[in-house]
């Protein structure tokens, strides 16, 4: 009696760990690598566009300005 409980048990466990194996081999939830790189990529695009444009808006914008200002400054003569 006490072996056929042990096969019993031994068999009930075997088919709890086929299901939960069935279970985590079916699941599909979470996120991807391709979703990964999609959002890497968009940040890097939006980063380079984001420094292209300050770099813009310094060279033709405040630059000039700043280097006449500063000029304004120290001329002493007018």
């Amino acid at each position: 009696m006490n072996m056929k409980k042990l096969v019993i048990k031994a068999s009930d466990f075997v088919k709890v760990q086929a299901a939960k194996t069935h279970m985590v081999l079916a699941n599909n939830r979470g996120d991807g690598y391709i979703d990964t790189a999609v959002k890497i990529l968009i940040a890097v695009v939006l980063g380079a566009l984001l420094l292209a444009g300050l770099y813009a808006l310094f060279g033709d914008v405040v630059m000039p300005t700043l280097t006449n200002k500063i000029k304004g400054m120290f001329n002493y003569a007018g």
